[in-house]
């Protein structure tokens, strides 16, 4: 009983956190973005990691790898349809439709394996494994963003340089 109860708790947070993101992301989408705007999440995201204080969301080190991979694999969804423009002279995200499947989608894959391999691993082995596909799949997503940023942003500093007269 208490297992079921921890399952549903966190499926309504994770869909809590899910849609959080998605009104965020609209709202994002309205300014320009910057290299702060592209590092912070994942550094922020990053303190979760002070779970592992706590033996209960310890995992083996063969464990991590694979949720590390895992989340590096989710992240190529997310890398693809992310893209950015230039708009009088600044660069925006472009908001994607599909986002929003993708993580939903994403949540259930989560929901799926969490039903899966909690009946073998415990709760907080299994928070600890999703906190690291999750972190996984963002710090890459997030260099890849980076990566897009600065393409454009050098791209847009050539575009000014050749237009300013000497």
């Amino acid at each position: 009983m208490n297992h079921t109860i921890l399952l549903i708790g966190s499926t309504i947070i994770a869909l809590f956190m899910a849609t959080t993101m998605i009104i965020i992301r609209a709202k994002v989408a309205r300014q320009p973005t910057s290299t702060k705007r592209i590092i912070l999440p994942p550094i922020l995201m990053s303190t979760g990691a002070l779970m592992f204080i706590f033996p209960q969301f310890r995992v083996e080190t063969y464990q991590i790898i694979e949720a590390l991979v895992i989340g590096m694999f989710f992240s190529i969804f997310l890398i693809k349809f992310t893209k950015f423009e230039i708009r009088n002279d600044k660069i925006y995200l472009i908001p994607s439709k599909l986002f929003i499947f993708i993580l939903f989608g994403l949540l259930i894959i989560r929901l799926i394996i969490k039903l899966i391999i909690g009946s073998t691993i415990s709760f907080g082995e299994t928070s600890g494994l999703f906190f690291l596909i999750a972190f996984g799949m963002m710090i890459t997503w997030r260099i890849a963003m980076l990566i897009k940023y600065h393409q454009l942003k050098s791209k847009l500093q050539r575009k000014m340089n050749t237009t300013t007269p000497s």
